[in-house]
């Protein structure tokens, strides 16, 4: 798992895009609220700048190539590829990243955002999962 730079050169421009909405939510809304208001305040973000996404989106774990009944459930979905996870915590303790590493890794999706509302200035990390085939 590889973490990208907050000042790469090369701009994804999916992530870019999301960062920029939670931006908007942030600026609009300050820290304070709970997890779930800047969820529906990002939905709106996300309808108004014409972001793909799905929210509460359920993704299926697999073992051996076979579905487990067990399926984890990310906050959106967007671009139909890029696992967004939001938090409102003061402080985070570093289970938020294992928990997207995680999802990453059973869904096999390779690009997820890590979003925290919970401070003064919005704290993020892109993240990327690569993800090889055994031989």
């Amino acid at each position: 798992m590889t973490q990208m730079n907050n000042t790469t050169d090369k701009r994804d421009e999916k992530t870019y895009a999301i960062i920029g909405a939670a931006m908007a939510v942030h600026n609009e809304l300050g820290c304070g609220f709970l997890e779930a208001v800047y969820q529906d305040a990002l939905e709106i973000e996300f309808k108004k700048q014409g972001i793909p996404y799905e929210r509460e989106k359920r993704l299926d774990v697999f073992y051996c190539g076979e579905k487990l009944d067990s399926f984890y459930r990310v906050d959106f979905l967007c671009f139909n590829e890029v696992v967004v996870e939001t938090k409102a915590v003061s402080k985070m303790a570093g289970t938020e990243e294992s928990q997207v590493i995680n999802q990453m890794k059973a869904s096999r999706l390779h690009k997820a955002l890590l979003i925290n509302f919970g401070v003064p200035k919005l704290d993020y990390k892109r993240m990327v999962f690569n993800l090889c085939e055994s031989a």
